[in-house]
């Protein structure tokens, strides 16, 4: 299989795009909502029990009833949006610290990385969540992770605390 110029172009585009948006993600992230920071507590029985409510009402539609995201996840769908990601062990979402995923959840990408054209099909949850609600559904997800990947990410927290 060949590909064509304008493919190859696209790639690199779509490449260099997310690289730029990445690390615009944690270096916003890290003057953001420090209060947001840590919070999650995958281990609170009745926190992820809300959580898990507000998932499946406000998420699953989108990330799956049991965090799976969609198919192609990574593949840019006919209107140039990414599919949903997968929020299990599959998905990339235990490899960022807990206040970016804050940041993310409340104010959206586009806000957080200075990226104001940037189109995504992920609702911003500012004036839809509180921060409880938003910590309570990322405390759920958390806890559905297995122990070792947990703990990477409590080691990712611990690094981005002594980073400040």
């Amino acid at each position: 299989m060949t590909l064509s110029n304008s493919t190859i172009r696209l790639g690199m585009f779509l490449l260099v795009g997310m690289t730029v948006a990445g690390f615009a993600l944690l270096v916003w992230s890290d003057g953001q909502n420090a209060n947001a920071e840590a919070l999650l507590k995958p281990n609170e029985v009745s926190l992820v029990e809300s959580g898990m409510k507000i998932y499946q009402t406000q998420c699953a539609t989108c990330h799956g009833e049991n965090l799976e995201g969609q198919p192609d996840w990574q593949t840019p769908d006919n209107d140039g949006l990414l599919p949903a990601p997968p929020h299990d062990k599959t998905g990339h979402t235990w490899h960022h610290a807990d206040n970016l995923l804050f940041n993310l959840t409340k104010f959206g990408i586009a806000e957080i990385a200075g990226l104001k054209d940037h189109k995504t099909s992920m609702p911003i949850y500012e004036e839809v969540l509180d921060d409880a609600e938003i910590i309570a559904v990322l405390s759920y997800i958390k806890s559905t992770w297995p122990k070792a990947i947990r703990d990477r990410h409590d080691q990712l927290n611990q690094r981005t605390r002594k980073a400040k």
